[in-house]
């Protein structure tokens, strides 16, 4: 079979290869791991949201059974601040204790920790402990912690506000000075968790023959991870391992380093002994990053003619009480998407950082695209109201055409590709818009509450512009890659063994793909901002690339034939026009390791080392369409039908694509629908189980309809850009667009996420 006759693998829908061990449980996670000597660790967390510590007594928990090590703050040795991948102008901040200090500044905080022979022996002393509190203010408001008055969450910064970051672009005074009207909107974005099936968790061991330290991590990053350890231990990188195994799901909450990570290998040192800590799920509703926590207010000016001319706004973040190393990500992210997929020029927007004395926020599903996104698309229904026009209609009026591109919008960020119009005609066809208008007319003479919304985004993929990948042909002819990307369940054995079959003419099932090992893997960023297909993909298929025209030179010297008259076959070489004439990637593998006879000016060995880089993100883009009734008697609200359409550029498995879609839909539907962190006035985690933090069921999932477009980005050779992220950003203003659309009889024009029927039901008795 010919180069050209070869069906690719890239575009077809291939079931995932890791499925079947993980389906099975034969998995391996951090907590199935078996060593030798293992020692478990249990921490002493805060009941108070801020305190101070006036007494600790840990006698008693030193002389219970079992206990290898009782440890406060002075007991952990020096340790280095938790660096930050990201600064903003001006940030105030205080270092992020690993175990508590003079001070407690939110629930949760460890204030000791025990390591034992067992986790309950662990778990048992450290209830031993007797910690004497002296309560002080505490602050779980951002707005409030903002007033002149509020209680500090860190008095020694004299301030709640964390960073204060203005951006303008374009004309902004003109805009709004010759707008015909001004629409504005005020949203509470709500907090969220991230609950993967898989709590954190670390095992780490120190080997001090080799002086050696290797953390196993429930991580998306395994060397951002080793990077920031060895920076706050002090410890050289390079005896530094990290290794991420099967990871129970991440979502941005298993990005960054936390402190019961460093805790347990400092402790893994100081005990030559491996330490392992698995978190409850109340300790990661108490201690995981949480997201969202943002408060908006925008306008937007508006000709008669319904062109958005300008926008102006300000968001307030919540913090928590301390910075990791990702927190500062999605106010810079939001940043960047608050205009949509629309051509407005005029920009200007604050963005505020507060500290609260609650858990730290950071990346979750999207990382602050879902705020900018749920800004500009409820400013876009405010403005179709207002102009007295259809929802769809205002967004066509407003989209950047596709021969606009690349387009830069008023903050000086470039989109690469887009048919913005395309998607949304896609959506209006496969929910056959104009009849559902009628249906809901007829459903309102009924006195039925019916409503339809429809939303639009764009999402900046392929960030952090490089990643790593390794590919070689063994002796054998079957491939080994190694990609610097870490998966926690989005397929990357699958997806990137397609990529590799193709560039070699190999079986899909002859490529094995590894990660999640700093141990024989080039550097990497890792794996969250839908950047693993564009960047990771690419680093794979640039890699085999260059080992499949090696592997045609030697193919070529085997055959006695040029090189050029060589052409890719099913598993090798063949001359061109003599089929007969073959060689496959076994004799090649062979030959290339053997190393006897190889051209003088060939090495040994069939493999390659590829660092691909992408200066600028690739924006994916899509639109959603959402119908829901409302029962008036009691304020449930139902989503029927969610009709999606997004564009990934091109397609490498189609099947994981939609399972990706379907993900991020069902994070958006319980963010809108069900979910939000709620703390007291006091700084109590009240949401702090799945009693009260609800989250999707699979009857809560409505009849979704999914489809794409297919806008290849021009930044890569792929043509691919991600999808992870970017159903959790339309989902949210699309259902909550629909649900003001049902209540718009009743004069509701915004109803703040999540929909409790408590809240829509209050709404309707307000008319």
């Amino acid at each position: 079979m010919s180069e050209g006759d070869r069906q690719p693998y890239v575009g077809r829908p291939l079931r995932r290869t890791e499925d079947p061990k993980l389906v099975t449980g034969r998995g391996q996670y951090v907590d199935d791991i078996k060593m030798p000597g293992l020692a478990h660790l249990a921490f002493l967390r805060s009941p108070h949201a801020h305190a101070r510590v006036i007494a600790l007594r840990t006698d008693a928990a030193r002389r219970a059974p079992g206990v290898l090590r009782v440890v406060t703050a002075g007991d952990l040795g020096p340790l280095g601040p938790l660096p930050f991948m990201a600064m903003l102008p001006g940030l105030k901040h205080v270092r992020c204790p690993y175990l508590a200090g003079p001070v407690v500044d939110s629930t949760g905080v460890p204030v000791a920790a025990v390591v034992a022979e067992s986790a309950a022996l662990a778990r048992d002393a450290a209830e031993l402990i007797e910690v004497e509190y002296e309560p002080l203010p505490p602050i779980a408001d951002p707005e409030r912690g903002l007033q002149p008055d509020a209680p500090l969450s860190h008095p020694e910064l004299g301030t709640n506000q964390a960073f204060s970051w203005p951006l303008k672009g374009g004309d902004v005074e003109e805009a709004f000075a010759r707008a015909a009207r001004v629409v504005k909107v005020r949203l509470d974005h709500g907090r969220l968790a991230g609950v993967p099936m898989e709590p954190r968790g670390v095992l780490a061991r120190y080997d001090a023959g080799s002086d050696e330290l290797t953390l196993w991590l429930t991580t998306q990053n395994p060397f951002l991870s080793r990077a920031d350890l060895a920076a706050v231990l002090g410890f050289p990188e390079h005896k530094l391992r990290v290794i991420a195994p099967d990871v129970g799901g991440g979502f941005g909450v298993k990005g960054p380093l936390y402190r019961e990570e460093i805790v347990a290998a400092a402790l893994a040192r100081q005990l030559e002994r491996p330490v392992r800590w698995i978190s409850t799920r109340t300790e990661d509703f108490l201690t995981t990053i949480q997201a969202r926590a943002a408060v908006s207010e925008a306008e937007g000016a508006l000709t008669a003619e319904g062109e958005l001319l300008g926008i102006r706004g300000k968001t307030i973040f919540d913090l928590g009480a301390h910075l990791l190393g990702l927190s500062l990500v999605p106010p810079m992210s939001h940043s960047t998407h608050i205009f949509g997929p629309y051509r407005v020029q005029n920009a200007e927007l604050l963005s505020l950082g507060v500290y609260t004395n609650t858990a730290p926020t950071g990346p979750y599903r999207g990382s602050g695209r879902p705020v900018g996104v749920y800004l500009i698309e409820r400013l876009m229904d405010e403005a179709a109201r207002a102009a007295g026009l259809d929802p769809v209609e205002i967004r066509r009026r407003n989209f950047i055409p596709p021969d606009a591109f690349p387009h830069r919008t008023p903050f000086g960020v470039s989109y690469d590709s887009g048919n913005y119009a395309r998607a949304m005609d896609r959506v209006m066809e496969l929910a056959d818009y104009q009849r559902l208008r009628r249906d809901q007319a007829a459903a309102r003479e009924r006195g039925e509450i019916f409503g339809i919304g429809v939303a639009a985004y764009v999402e900046s993929t392929n960030v952090l512009g490089w990643e790593s990948g390794v590919v070689r042909v063994e002796r054998s002819g079957k491939v080994t890659a190694v990609t610097g990307s870490s998966p926690h369940g989005q397929g990357h054995e699958t997806t990137f063994a397609q990529i590799i079959a193709d560039q070699l003419g190999v079986a899909h099932e002859d490529v094995i793909v590894r990660h999640g090992d700093t141990l024989g893997a080039p550097q990497s960023i890792g794996t969250f901002g839908s950047r693993s297909a564009g960047l990771g993909g690419n680093a794979l298929a640039q890699a085999a690339a260059e080992v499949r025209e090696k592997g045609r030179r030697l193919a070529a010297r085997l055959l006695e034939a040029s090189p050029d008259d060589l052409q890719l076959g099913r598993g090798g070489f063949q001359v061109k026009g003599v089929p007969e004439k073959v060689v496959g990637w076994d004799r090649v593998g062979e030959f290339a390791h053997r190393g006897m006879g190889l051209p003088p000016e060939e090495k040994p060995g069939l493999e390659a080392t590829v660092f691909f880089r992408q200066d600028q993100p690739s924006w994916s883009f899509g639109a959603g369409l959402a119908v829901v009734r409302v029962d008036g008697d009691t304020g449930e609200v139902r989503v029927e039908r969610f009709v999606a359409v997004d564009d990934c550029g091109n397609a490498i498995n189609p099947l994981l694509i939609d399972g990706q879609i379907v993900g991020g839909f069902a994070q958006g539907l319980g963010q809108t629908m069900l979910e939000r962190i709620v703390y007291g006035e006091d700084g109590q985690l009240l949401t702090g189980t799945f009693m009260e933090y609800a989250i999707p069921r699979a009857d809560d999932m409505p009849d979704l309809v999914v489809d794409r477009t297919v806008t290849p980005s021009p930044l890569n050779p792929l043509g691919v850009k991600g999808v992870g992220e970017g159903s959790a950003c339309v989902a949210p203003p699309a259902i909550v667009n629909a649900v003001v659309d049902a209540l718009a009889p009743f004069g509701v024009t915004h109803v703040d996420m999540p929909l409790t029927a408590e809240k829509i039901w209050r709404a309707i008795q307000r008319r």
